[in-house]
């Protein structure tokens, strides 16, 4: 996680990097959350190295659950994160029976944008949150 946390070209539009203190609260809030929350480690089927985190909970919206994700550079360009956000929006709609999930990143991170209308998300809206323009995608059953 402390790879995931302090890699500054995983961080750039997910606030910058965390201090070592801040990932353990982080990991605490993972782990005990008091919302519905699901987050899974992801790891290279093979090697069994871990690769990232993807993760399903609660949108500042307090209505939507959304998806997001993060994987190491080195795993960038090979179809994991594509896979992985695909795996959990089946999941939401499959084994949780939602009928709505959301994504939030920056109108700057092109490859995340393209990355969530590749598994059928549309843009929903535009804002400005955390100083930054957000891109807000959703998909429905």
């Amino acid at each position: 996680m402390k790879k995931l946390y302090q890699n500054q070209e995983v961080r750039k539009y997910l606030g910058g990097i965390r201090d070592e203190g801040s990932i353990g609260v982080v990991i605490e809030e993972m782990l005990h959350s008091n919302e519905p929350s699901y987050y899974w480690v992801v790891k290279e089927q093979v090697t069994r190295e871990f690769m990232g985190l993807v993760s399903l909970d609660q949108h500042h919206n307090r209505v939507d659950f959304e998806v997001s994700y993060q994987i190491l550079p080195k795993y960038w360009g090979n179809g994991f994160a594509t896979e992985v956000v695909q795996f959990m929006i089946d999941y939401a709609f499959n084994e949780l029976k939602l009928t709505r999930v959301i994504a939030e990143t920056q109108t700057a991170n092109n490859s995340s944008c393209r990355l969530l209308e590749r598994v059928g998300m549309k843009l929903e809206k535009i804002v400005t949150r955390f100083g930054a323009e957000q891109a807000i995608f959703s998909i429905e059953v």
